[in-house]
C-alpha cells in the first residue's frame, strides 16, 4: 500500500512539474535566459556568479510569468489548436485561478531578483511582461503587426544582460536589442508559416500577408539582411564598448548567409519543409552568434 500511495505522490509530483514548465514554456525561458547571460558576459568587465544567478532566475520568473498570462488570457483560442490543445489549462489539469496565482507570484520574484541587480534591469523585466502580456497577447488575433509588437518584449533578453552588468543603457545594449530584434522576423515568420492552418483556427493573424505567399517570403529575406548587417556592426567600430574582431564577423556573417539561402528556399518553393529548416537554422543562428560574441571578446 504504502509502495502504491508512494507511486502515486510521485506521479503527481512529476504531472505538477510537468504542467509548470509547460505554462511556463521551460524551453523558451532557458533560450531567453541564455540570451541574457550573453548579454552580461559582453558587457562585464568582472564576472560576478551571484549577478548571473539572480539575473538567471529573475529572467526564468519574468518570462515563466509571460508564458502564463499569455495562456491565461487565450486558455479558449488554444483548445481550438492541435498544438495547443493539451496545455495545462485548455485541457483543465490547471485552472484560471491557479495559473493566475503563478503568474503573480512569478512576476514579483523576477521584478525582486532583478531589482537586486539595479532598478533598470528590474524595470525592463517589467517593461517587457506588460508588452508581452497586455499588447502583443491581445493583437495576435486583431493584426500581423502583432508580431513587430511582440518583437520588442522579445529582443530585450540579450539587451538585458548589459543592462544587468553596467547598469546602463547606451548604443552597446541597443545594438544587442536590434539584433534580436530583427532576428524575430524571420524566426516567428517561418515558424507562423509551418502552423499557419492551426493558427488560423484559433483566429490568430501571424504572417505580414496573411498569406504564405511570395510576399511574406520576401519580407523574410529583407529582415534576415537586416539582422546580418546589424550583428556585424560592431566589427566597424560603431558600437562603442561591444566590439566584434573581424575573424568573428566574417563567422557571423558566414552564418548569416547559410540563414539566409535558407529563407531564399522558402522564397522559391513556399512550402512547409522549407519553412521548418529556415526555422531551425535561426534557432542555430541565434544562439551560435551569442557565443561567438562571447568568446570574442574573451580571447
Amino acid at each position: 500500500m504504502k509502495t502504491a500511495a508512494g507511486t502515486i505522490k510521485q506521479a503527481t509530483w512529476s504531472m505538477t512539474m510537468s504542467d509548470f514548465k509547460e505554462l511556463t514554456k521551460v524551453r523558451l525561458a532557458v533560450s531567453v535566459v541564455f540570451s541574457s547571460i550573453a548579454g552580461y558576459f559582453l558587457g562585464a568587465y568582472q564576472v560576478d556568479f551571484v549577478s548571473i544567478l539572480l539575473l538567471a532566475f529573475g529572467g526564468y520568473c519574468m518570462v515563466g510569468a509571460s508564458n502564463a498570462y499569455n495562456q491565461i488570457i487565450e486558455k479558449d483560442l488554444d483548445a481550438l489548436m492541435q498544438r495547443t490543445k493539451n496545455r495545462p489549462l485548455p485541457a483543465g489539469r490547471v485552472t484560471r485561478k491557479n495559473a493566475l496565482l503563478i503568474a503573480i507570484v512569478l512576476t514579483i520574484l523576477g521584478v525582486v531578483s532583478l531589482y537586486f541587480l539595479n532598478p533598470k534591469t528590474a524595470l525592463f523585466g517589467a517593461i517587457s511582461i506588460f508588452l508581452y502580456t497586455s499588447l502583443y497577447t491581445p493583437l495576435k488575433t486583431k493584426t500581423p503587426l502583432s508580431v513587430f509588437v511582440g518583437a520588442i518584449p522579445g529582443a530585450i533578453p540579450f539587451m538585458l544582460g548589459w543592462v544587468a552588468a553596467t547598469n546602463d543603457f547606451g548604443i552597446e545594449p541597443g545594438t544587442l536589442f536590434m539584433i534580436q530584434f530583427f532576428w524575430q522576423f524571420p524566426h516567428f515568420w517561418a515558424l507562423g508559416w509551418m502552423l499557419d492552418e492551426d493558427y488560423k483556427n484559433g483566429g490568430f493573424k501571424m504572417l505580414p500577408t496573411g498569406k504564405k505567399d511570395t510576399g511574406t517570403a520576401l519580407q523574410i529575406i529583407l529582415y534576415t539582411i537586416w539582422m546580418i548587417v546589424i550583428s556585424i556592426m560592431p566589427a566597424f567600430g560603431f558600437t562603442g564598448r561591444l566590439e566584434l574582431s573581424v575573424i568573428a564577423a566574417i563567422i557571423i556573417f558566414l552564418m548569416g548567409v547559410a540563414m539566409l539561402i535558407f529563407a531564399f528556399k522558402l522564397y522559391e518553393k513556399r512550402d512547409n519543409i522549407s519553412a521548418r529548416k529556415l526555422m531551425l537554422a535561426s534557432v542555430s543562428y541565434i544562439t551560435l552568434m551569442q557565443i561567438v560574441f562571447v568568446i570574442d571578446k574573451f580571447i
